[in-house]
């Protein structure tokens, strides 16, 4: 099976080389397009594709609003030719277990997509959120899972609506996470989700930024927890080191926010019933 790799960013220098290095030796190709970033990330994709020139392929589209955030993932869905897809944000980091065991799920050709669990990384590197915060439902299990690579052969396969919306439906024109027609796959291996955390020097510049960087106090990763091997590969000097800690200021905030999201989470997922 050949697999092609999906990743748009824009602002992503903290975490975009750990991300792709994390998962380049298990793939065939990565599509790495850039979106106006700012900051450093042009300099670590060319990095990037200055190591691994025979599988990142890059492009730089300029900035991109919501819908024509859309059409740019439709465009490079067609622009890969292969039989499955990945996608791949800049700020997920996978263990060598986790993509192993994707690919090996591909190559038996049993399904059509693939679920996978998440880590949601919360205040730095050293602390995660709870799992009553997971808020997807896929196939009646709630929780940090998400559909991370499909067969591109799925009848119909195309991206509906605009961006923080979007997602990728089949021709009966529901999402693949829920059609009948597509056959998914659960597999137990998580990846590390990075979202909350700062992507970027240039995200106080980026309102989006702020909707993502909670101000939260999690859970401690035990001290025996084995973080992702790229984080001790040899990385370019460019690329920040990711064992930075939250601030004094981050904390203090968090110590008074992090009850209210609780309970926020309490109600709300009372009120869907999760």
């Amino acid at each position: 099976m050949t697999i092609h790799v999906n990743t748009i960013v824009k602002n992503e220098e903290k975490w975009l080389w750990y991300s792709v290095a994390s998962i380049v030796d298990h793939i065939d190709k990565i599509l790495l397009w850039d979106t106006g970033s700012t900051d450093n990330t042009p300099d670590i994709i060319r990095e990037l594709q200055r190591k691994y020139p025979d599988k990142i392929f890059i492009k730089e589209v300029g900035d991109v609003n919501p819908s024509k955030f859309s059409k740019i993932r439709q465009q490079m869905l067609s622009e890969s030719s292969c039989d499955w897809v990945l996608v791949l944000d800049g700020d997920e980091i996978w263990w060598e277990d986790s993509i192993s065991k994707i690919i090996e799920e591909i190559n038996r050709d049993e399904c059509d997509a693939i679920v996978s669990p998440f880590i949601n990384v919360i205040g730095d590197i050293f602390h995660y959120q709870e799992e009553a915060a997971g808020k997807y439902r896929i196939d009646g299990i709630t929780g940090n899972i998400t559909i991370r690579g499909f067969r591109k052969g799925i009848k119909g396969l195309h991206l509906s609506k605009d961006y923080g919306q979007e997602g990728f439906v089949d021709n009966s024109g529901e999402f693949i996470q829920e059609s009948g027609e597509v056959k998914r796959k659960f597999i137990d291996e998580p990846f590390l989700h990075l979202t909350h955390l700062r992507r970027s020097s240039k995200d106080n510049e980026v309102m989006q930024r702020e909707l993502k960087l909670k101000h939260e106090l999690g859970v401690p990763f035990p001290k025996d927890f084995y973080y992702p091997e790229v984080f001790f590969k040899p990385k370019p000097a460019i690329v920040e080191s990711p064992w930075g800690v939250m601030s004094k200021q981050f904390k203090f905030r968090a110590f008074f926010e992090t009850p209210l999201r609780k309970i926020k989470r309490r109600i709300w997922y009372g009120k869907v019933g999760y």
